[in-house]
């Protein structure tokens, strides 16, 4: 969980971008990189596997303000989208603060999608930790190919919602995002709860940094 250092008046936080293999992650980081300023960045990490890369880099947004007079900096990691690599998946989950999940929208990606999203849930229950509780965001990338399923069915698919037993969380709650749809709501007589979504198009920039932000804005509150 995020680190706090008393020299440096800062407060560390852990982003990981989770995902199958070939989703977009590089492409989100690079993105990043190449965006904020050099000033505020430190140098980005590749480490090599045979078909991918991991990658990861810390930067200090110069847009946050302070939280009690600390300044927030991200270190952002994305994770080996094939399977046989799991154990650095592992790893590199230890100590999250928040969650981004890449998924490529193009409708024959759908089970790669599913398998990966069960290996996060598989990971985070091995560490303890409740996914329903930390930060996390879904990005939908791709969304320009003709390929890509309808935003539905990936939502049935990878954003189903999970229970919501805490009484005082059981109101409706529309997603700020996306108009008509809600995070929280009654389904089934059973009220869930769902992961904000944003669609994207990674190669081009498209949805890169909203998606920042959103899980960025749900760390800061977990902060605050």
């Amino acid at each position: 969980m995020s680190m706090i250092n008393y020299a440096s008046r800062e407060i560390n936080c852990k982003l990981v971008y989770y995902g199958p293999g070939l989703g977009g992650k590089t492409t989100n980081l690079e993105h990043i990189y190449g965006k904020v300023s050099p000033n505020t960045r430190g140098k980005m990490i590749s480490l090599a596997t045979e078909t991918e890369r991991t990658l990861f880099f810390d930067f200090l947004p110069v847009d946050l303000g302070t939280i009690r007079g600390f300044k927030t900096r991200f270190h952002l990691y994305t994770v080996p989208g094939q399977v046989y690599y799991n154990a650095s998946r592992k790893l590199i989950l230890k100590g999250v603060d928040g969650l981004v999940f890449v998924a490529d929208s193009q409708i024959e990606r759908m089970e790669a999608n599913v398998e990966s999203m069960q290996n996060l849930y598989d990971n985070m229950a091995e560490y303890g930790y409740d996914l329903t509780r930390i930060p996390f965001v879904i990005q939908y990338n791709k969304r320009d190919l003709p390929n890509a399923a309808p935003i539905k069915d990936l939502q049935a698919a990878l954003n189903p919602g999970w229970p919501i037993d805490d009484a005082a969380q059981q109101k409706v709650t529309p997603d700020p995002a996306h108009p008509g749809e809600h995070l929280v709501e009654q389904a089934g007589g059973q009220w869930v709860g769902h992961a904000s979504y944003v669609e994207a198009v990674a190669i081009r920039g498209d949805g890169v940094f909203d998606t920042l932000k959103s899980v960025s804005k749900l760390v800061l509150k977990t902060l605050s």
